[in-house]
């Protein structure tokens, strides 16, 4: 049985909605999923302890990552993960300039430390309606097919 780390921040519920749906979607297919909010810290080494990563988080400011995942965004750099399955998905605002960067950011680090994206990303305007939350479990759904 696969084993997926979901680490997300969320600041008004977005993105922590969406985090719900995607580990629904996950848990459908029997998977287990760690879902955890990163406000309270994580250990970029834990993560070699599952089958694929997961990171949920919205765009700060004019497109900066949420201060909560500063700390693992820089001890990544420290790890290997060549081999490793992960995604990433987010609560944007088109209102900002970098419509969801924070997305793109934490994909292109995933990248450059070796992980196999699943997708470029999972990009949701705002609070996800009942359609969107639909997309957010098939997303889950279809990255533990993609383990």
């Amino acid at each position: 049985m696969a084993k997926v780390i979901l680490l997300f921040a969320s600041m008004s519920g977005n993105t922590e909605m969406m985090a719900d749906a995607v580990s629904e979607g996950i848990q459908e297919v029997g998977a287990t999923v760690d879902s955890i909010d990163i406000m309270f810290g994580y250990e970029a080494e834990k993560l070699k302890e599952y089958d694929g990563i997961i990171f949920g988080a919205y765009t700060w400011g004019d497109g900066e990552l949420p201060d909560d995942f500063l700390d693992l965004y820089e001890d990544l750099d420290t790890i290997e993960l060549s081999g490793m399955k992960a995604a990433v998905f987010g609560s944007c605002d088109s209102s900002y300039e970098k419509y969801g960067a924070a997305v793109d950011i934490l994909v292109k680090k995933l990248s450059d430390r070796g992980a196999e994206l699943f997708t470029e990303g999972l990009k949701i305007e705002l609070t996800p309606d009942e359609a969107e939350e639909e997309v957010c479990r098939t997303f889950g759904r279809d990255f533990i097919a993609f383990l």
